[in-house]
């Protein structure tokens, strides 16, 4: 049995964090699905950067958007979100055969309102109604301004992954950005049962500190940070107020294991995958990665539900004078600074092929 399999029979969801339109041509994530047990994607401004840049596949509809006279920004939400119907037509029978559980795949709002609480809610909701498709989720930030939307957005009934989280901490504030939008849906009469997964980035840990740590501490801060979110993740689920508001009809928000795939050459490929085996999670990975491990992937023993040696691990990088906390709202800042940095470079690219074709 492969290892992706036994990963997916442990009960974690295996996603692909990539998508191009010659993947969804050419049978390969069919492959993926029928080989691998992937049961999802994930999508980013880099992912359809390389995508448009690195192809002729979307030539033609960028002609036929220009001259139009469609501008940069919202062409690629077509581009985008014409993926991204297939993708969820693809996996729709995961869709209903997990009861809504899984077969998701995700789309990011802009960072031109991404800062701003009521643009995000805005986009957020056309977003979601040009998808067309009930398994695809709104990526917002879980920045300060992105909590109120997320809970707004929830309200509103719109499936969102709530992205660039880095720690327990962004994660529980994550959640209860969820839970309140979830609690406002019952107070007003409605469907509970609107579904969310909390994406916690894990490799950009290490590669942070990578320099200021001895060699013994080196590639173990992402997993130890991973292990104590995932303790707050099992404390949540267990906690009066998740299981009063299951009681009502509604259904947990999933922690999703993002930027998975390991960047230092000298530490294993698999790295982040064999240590986020965890049921009820999602792993989001790398093409590169997910084919890594479906190679030579080991899956042991599950993620210790108390966190394991999370706390002694993270008492080591005090100790090396590494403040766990401050790095947290750092990488959150520098993830939202390149994430607006991927933006423009998307855009520039479409911008680019637009005029190549024009000419």
């Amino acid at each position: 049995m492969k290892p992706t399999q036994q990963l997916h029979d442990l009960g974690q969801s295996l996603w692909l964090d990539y998508i191009t339109r010659g993947i969804l041509d050419d049978g390969t994530l069919e492959g993926y699905v029928r080989e691998l047990s992937v049961t999802g994607l994930t999508s980013n401004p880099t992912i359809f950067d390389k995508a448009v840049s690195g192809s002729t596949d979307y030539d033609q509809q960028i002609a036929e958007l220009r001259e139009q006279g469609m501008e940069p920004q919202p062409l690629f939400f077509e581009l985008a979100i014409a993926d991204l119907r297939r993708a969820a037509d693809f996996f729709k029978s995961v869709h209903e055969e997990t009861d809504r559980v899984d077969g998701f795949v995700s789309l990011e709002v802009s960072p031109d309102v991404a800062y701003d609480t009521e643009a995000t809610i805005k986009q957020a909701a056309e977003l979601y109604a040009k998808g067309e498709r009930d398994n695809i989720f709104i990526k917002i930030p879980g920045t300060t301004e992105g909590l109120p939307a997320i809970t707004e957005s929830i309200f509103a009934g719109i499936p969102i992954n709530v992205t660039l989280l880095f720690d327990r901490d962004q994660y529980l504030a994550a959640a209860d950005a969820y839970l309140k939008g979830i609690e406002k849906r019952i107070e007003a009469g409605l469907d509970p049962d609107v579904r969310s997964v909390a994406s916690i980035f894990m490799s950009r840990w290490d590669v942070a500190v990578a320099e200021e740590v001895p060699a013994e501490l080196k590639n173990r801060l992402g997993v130890a940070v991973g292990k104590r979110a995932y303790k707050g993740y099992r404390e949540l689920l267990d906690s009066d107020r998740m299981q009063k508001l299951e009681s009502e009809g509604a259904r947990p928000q999933r922690l999703l294991w993002a930027s998975t795939g390991t960047k230092d050459p000298d530490a294993s490929d698999t790295l982040y995958i064999e240590a986020f085996a965890a049921p009820n999670t999602v792993n989001t990975m790398p093409e590169k990665t997910l084919l890594a491990f479906a190679d030579h992937g080991e899956v042991g023993e599950p993620m210790a539900a108390d966190g394991g040696d999370a706390e002694q691990v993270l008492g080591e990088f005090a100790d090396a004078g590494v403040d766990v906390e401050a790095l947290a709202a750092r990488l959150q800042k520098e993830g939202a600074e390149a994430f607006v940095s991927s933006w423009n470079d998307l855009i520039d690219s479409i911008s680019h092929e637009a005029e190549k074709l024009a000419s």
